[in-house]
């Protein structure tokens, strides 16, 4: 039920910088609703699995209410009820008992058909509300809370909605030690994803191939999923920013885009190469090719505290725009990572110590066939930054070495 990966205390401790933040208001996260699908697994809301580790409780939610008198009744897990007829057809769940209430590090578990009493008695006490999911744009519907929330200040005169739905975003930016591990074990699994496509790769053979290849290597080394569909894109297909078909014979002459990364323990990893297909870059490749690396190391030197996603944006387009390809880098430099691929965070907020962001400079030259992206993940450290993902080969010489050394086994 809880990811027991990172300790109890850890995500104890999220939890009471939550009610700290929320000055006496109340508060709710959900983990959203809904059966297991046919195909994939049920997920949860993430800013509730960072606060829980709980992964396969649709419909729970964690209730804040730091003004209780009760000191263990701050900090409620509201869990749906039991259904023996359900749980026959989903799996079997367990009774709220203080085996439980340790089990996943709450003092006070219920269950949700009591929510109204408790959000009621909650906010006629406080007469304050405060967001704390995403608000959604106007042509969607409202956020879960604020729905819920705007029900109950038409019952409760006097109430009021405040909003601190970029909190859990704050939080999650920077990673703890635990999860730093379980992505440095993410990359690690990538790593022997794209090791294996080296492998494999050479005129004749099908995307799918490598594409199966790839995920054997994430799976080997313990990923039970894949943070993303990956992207295995030849020749044209390469020039494709979100190729997903993976299903074409790779040419003699084609380069290839690998666009991949495994997940661990929830937590993901991002990373692109790209190889030529024949095992040699031709002249051509070779000069685009060191001309985006050339922009992925002046991007990854801009990393920095206090540094923005957009300034280290203006680092790599000013390398490539320099060179006259600018209208050929096609997207913005890169993102945050964790416990999604895209992590929540504006490239407008200043990088922190334990962030982690992708950098991923690009050039996609339809006419010619030739697409190429590096992506690596990039830890923000006290001095600057850790290329975390370093040891997968990305030189053309290293690329090339590593081909070439495979294709003789």
């Amino acid at each position: 039920m809880i990811d027991t990966t990172i300790k109890l205390s850890e995500y104890q401790a999220r939890r009471k910088k939550v009610l700290s933040a929320l000055k006496g208001s109340v508060g709710l996260i959900m983990a959203g609703d809904g059966a297991p699908p046919l195909r994939g697994e049920w997920f949860p809301n993430f800013d509730f699995k960072y606060l829980t580790g709980i992964g396969n409780e649709p419909g729970a939610m964690v209730f804040f209410d730091p003004s209780n008198p009760d000191p263990k009744r701050r900090c409620i897990l509201l869990l749906k009820p039991v259904n023996p007829e359900m749980d026959v057809w989903d799996g079997y769940r367990d009774l709220v008992t203080e085996e439980l209430r340790q089990k996943l590090g709450f003092d006070s578990i219920f269950r949700t058909n009591t929510l109204p009493r408790l959000l009621g008695e909650a906010v006629k006490r406080t007469k304050s509300m405060t967001c704390l999911h995403p608000l959604n744009t106007y042509t969607q519907p409202v956020s879960s809370d604020l729905d819920l929330f705007q029900k109950l200040s038409s019952r409760i005169p006097g109430s009021t909605i405040h909003d601190q739905s970029e909190l859990l975003t704050t939080l999650r930016l920077v990673k703890s030690p635990a999860e730093l591990k379980h992505m440095r074990s993410a990359i690690k699994a990538t790593a022997q994803g794209i090791d294996r496509v080296l492998r494999l790769a050479k005129p004749g053979v099908n995307e799918r191939t490598l594409h199966n290849a790839l995920i054997s290597g994430f799976t080997d080394q313990g990923a039970k999923v894949v943070a993303f569909d990956p992207i295995v894109g030849s020749g044209i297909r390469g020039t494709i920013l979100h190729y997903k078909d993976n299903d074409q014979t790779a040419q003699a002459g084609d380069l290839m885009v690998l666009d991949s990364g495994a997940e661990i323990n929830g937590y993901a990893a991002d990373i692109t190469r790209t190889i030529p297909v024949s095992g040699k870059f031709t002249k051509r490749q070779k000069e685009l090719y060191e001309l985006v690396l050339k922009a992925q190391r002046a991007s990854i030197k801009a990393v920095k505290p206090g540094a923005t996603l957009l300034q280290v944006d203006a680092a790599a387009r000013k390398v490539i725009k320099g060179a006259g390809y600018g209208d050929y880098f096609l997207h913005s430099i890169g993102h945050h990572i964790g416990l999604e691929t895209h992590d929540p965070g504006a490239h407008s907020i200043k990088l922190k110590p334990g962030m982690v962001v992708t950098i991923e400079p690009g050039i996609y030259i339809q006419k010619e066939k030739i697409g190429i992206r590096l992506e690596d993940d990039i830890l923000v450290t006290k001095e600057g930054r850790q290329n975390l993902s370093s040891a997968i080969p990305i030189t053309v010489k290293d690329i090339e070495a590593a081909m070439k050394q495979r294709s003789k086994k």
